[in-house]
């Protein structure tokens, strides 16, 4: 009796992140999916657009069968705006660019000294009301430095200056909180799994801390950088006074820094810091798809040095070296030599500049570009 044919039908699975300006996560899937199908029909193409916490975290798990919820809460600056978690069963995903990220603020306004994360906490209440049991919180792409005070008096806590009165809104004004009163937090917190997904390690304060690493990028200059530095540490101490050493050792945990310290907000009610990516690709369910594929393609908008440190590519080709599948990736821009992409485990790199030498016209044009990359892909790794 004849041996049964070897099915020899490549699988390939595109988890890619957004290419950041240019295409969401979900587009560039569509857009690879595309080329590759131009050259090699009889491949079968399974699509998981991945984030690693930041800006189009819930679009990720939207697209991996979450449902969409939107509610109204505060933006950076308090004027409303429609921000979006995603659900599904008893677990939600909570990203906190949404509500107070750096795109809800108006084009060219910063406001790094007075800007809130009150509506992440109004978020996340959201989740709450909506069943949640289990609450993946990513966060990065923040506009904020507040230390996720203002999250926190969205759950109920309220921080008090020397007269008994609510400090202003903003990182700034934490440097007047004289009491933190955190009795009124809500009490379905203590019965949540709350999941705090960065892909960054920074402590609160300090040469590394939020601050100074990342209140630039939300128009800090140096005075404010060392306004808000100082409010932070501050704020810190006022509540080690309410909870004791613990909050010192939130203050200086990894994690704590992230999107402006909001990460040292969800350390306090209780959240258990873990790689971005890594939580992600559990809740989108990326095993099972892995097992099925015999090329995986990953990627983002520009692969440098910050991807091999916890960026969603890394941990894509991390996760599918171990189960000993082959890993290219898609990029707009390349800045890694083929020797730092082997270490991370991609085998070859395919940037939009590979075929539009032309910057400007690899960001108008990234669909298209991406797609003639796509059909390279498709000729040099499976006809």
């Amino acid at each position: 009796m004849a041996d049964a044919a070897v099915d020899r039908t490549p699988r390939v699975l595109i988890a890619a992140d957004k290419f950041k300006g240019s295409l969401t996560a979900v587009q560039v899937a569509e857009r690879v999916t595309a080329g590759l199908r131009r050259v090699a029909p009889h491949a079968e193409v399974e699509s998981l657009p991945v984030a690693d916490g930041g800006d189009g975290t819930v679009d990720a798990a939207v697209a991996a069968g979450f449902e969409r919820r939107e509610v109204r809460v505060a933006g950076p600056l308090g004027h409303e705006v429609t921000a979006a978690f995603a659900l599904r069963g008893s677990t939600a995903v909570v990203e906190m660019a949404e509500a107070s990220g750096l795109q809800r603020l108006p084009k060219g306004v910063f406001a790094p000294l007075s800007s809130s994360t009150y509506g992440t906490g109004e978020l996340l209440r959201a989740a709450l009301d909506a069943g949640a049991r289990t609450i993946v919180f990513g966060v990065g792409g923040s506009a904020t430095t507040d230390g996720g005070a203002g999250m926190l008096s969205a759950l109920g806590a309220r921080f008090l200056d020397a007269e008994g009165e609510p400090v202003a809104p903003g990182g700034a004004a934490l440097a007047d909180v004289e009491r933190a009163d955190l009795s009124g937090l809500d009490d379905r917190l203590a019965a949540v799994g709350l999941v705090l997904a960065s892909d960054v390690d920074n402590p609160l304060t300090g040469p590394t801390g939020a601050p100074a690493v990342y209140g630039p990028q939300k128009g800090a200059g140096p005075d404010d950088v060392a306004v808000l530095d100082a409010a932070l540490a501050h704020f810190a101490g006022v509540l080690e006074k309410e909870i004791g050493p613990k909050a010192a050792g939130y203050a200086a945990a990894p994690g704590a820094g992230a999107a402006g310290g909001v990460g040292y907000g969800a350390l306090v009610l209780g959240a258990r810091f873990r790689p971005g990516i890594e939580v992600m690709l559990e809740v989108l369910g990326f095993a099972p798809a892995l097992e099925r594929a015999t090329l995986v393609i990953t990627g983002e908008g520009s692969l440098d040095e910050q991807t091999l440190h916890g960026k969603a590519p890394a941990g894509v080709a991390a996760a599918a070296r171990a189960a000993g599948k082959e890993v290219v990736a898609v990029c707009g821009r390349l800045a890694l030599r083929p020797e730092e992409l082997g270490r991370a485990g991609i085998r070859r790199a395919y940037p939009l500049t590979e075929a539009e030498p032309d910057i400007a016209t690899c960001l108008a044009d990234a669909g298209p570009i991406l797609e003639r990359v796509a059909e390279n892909i498709g000729r040099d790794f499976l006809v």
